[in-house]
């Protein structure tokens, strides 16, 4: 029998329905795997934003171990302090904010413009029937405590995700370099010097702008707590906690700080509110032509043009883990682009 070509078309078809199939395979792997890499991901920035540090103090006679625990155990007490002054006032804060909620909806809805509407179309009177028709479903009081269940898996999920990522980079920092000369090993001899020392400015300029934009968002916050608590805004650490945690996100995470502060403080006082739109509109202007530039001069230079687009599409693509890895990402291959493209097509 006459063995079949590999170059007819039965061959053909059935190698590309086959790499079809593996590629889809991949694909939904790789889906399943998505809340894995993105600790990866995380514990690798971490990584790359202590290692100067692990550096400097093996500079200083210390093996990379000791360096590495030294470093390790400075996390864990930061973090610690900052948990043992931000939660207590982030949970006596918040416990306030839900047993006052009902007066300030109470307050919403004595407003004039809410007031108008009521005597029109009586939306109060139709909330209330509608809510009072879903406490009698049976089903809709299996998705309300089930949602209470969800919140609490979330919870531990987080916490569970957080002491991941802080094992992850402990040993991501003791191996860096084992991973690095394993990595730089599969690369030809001619190259592997220029190579490495383009891996190492990319993996440099990775790490520190992580330190910028923790840098930059831990300022936002302290001026946002100092003014919240001059101005008379209520429940100013929780709210500070918020902004901070949103200002690491690149373009939006600011303006939704402020929004979200705006709205509480519109609830107590809305002269309170302006002034704190007023002081947003304020610091963000410092914050982008000061602030933001003196922290990052150091660390990515990227034109403000490309930092928009790569943000965007890092957030499109890949949510908000995506839109934090854009600028560094873009930082990168803009090093490729001015040391490795731009001499390669000047020496044609």
């Amino acid at each position: 029998m006459t063995p079949i070509s590999s170059r007819s078309p039965l061959a053909v078809g059935f190698l590309g329905g086959v790499g079809v199939l593996l590629a889809w395979a991949l694909w939904q792997a790789i889906a399943a795997l998505d809340t894995v890499i993105t600790l990866i991901v995380v514990s690798a920035v971490l990584c790359l934003a202590l290692n100067p540090v692990v550096e400097r103090l093996m500079d200083r006679g210390l093996t990379r171990g000791r360096a590495t625990g030294v470093v390790f155990a400075g996390v864990v007490l930061v973090f610690t302090v900052l948990g043992l002054i931000v939660v207590p006032p982030v949970v006596q804060q918040a416990g306030e904010l839900s047993r006052n909620g009902p007066s300030y909806l109470d307050r919403l809805l004595h407003t004039p413009w809410i007031a108008d509407l009521e005597a029109t179309h009586h939306i109060v009177d139709r909330l209330r029937e509608e809510l009072a028709r879903r406490m009698a479903d049976g089903g809709f009081l299996g998705d309300v405590f089930g949602g209470v269940l969800g919140v609490g898996r979330v919870l531990l999920s987080g916490l569970l995700a957080g002491v991941t990522v802080l094992v992850l980079t402990l040993y991501f920092l003791l191996a860096l370099p084992s991973v690095k000369e394993a990595a730089y090993a599969i690369v030809p001899a001619s190259r592997r010097t220029r190579v490495s020392e383009l891996a190492e400015e990319i993996m440099r300029r990775v790490g520190s702008y992580a330190i910028g934009q923790v840098l930059v968002a831990t300022i936002n916050a302290c001026c946002s707590y100092v003014v919240m608590k001059i101005v008379g805004i209520p429940y100013a650490a929780v709210l500070a906690v918020v902004v901070g945690a949103l200002g690491l996100i690149p373009l939006v995470g600011a303006t939704a700080g402020a929004v979200i502060v705006g709205l509480v403080a519109l609830l107590s006082d809305p002269m309170r509110a302006v002034i704190m739109l007023v002081y947003f509109l304020l610091y963000q202007q410092a914050e982008n032509y000061y602030i933001a530039p003196k922290v990052m001069q150091r660390t990515v230079a990227v034109p403000a043009g490309v930092t928009i687009i790569a943000a965007l599409a890092g957030g499109t693509l890949a949510g908000v883990l995506g839109a934090l890895l854009a600028i560094p990402t873009a930082a990168g291959l803009l090093l490729l682009y001015r040391e490795v493209l731009v001499p390669r097509q000047q020496s044609h």
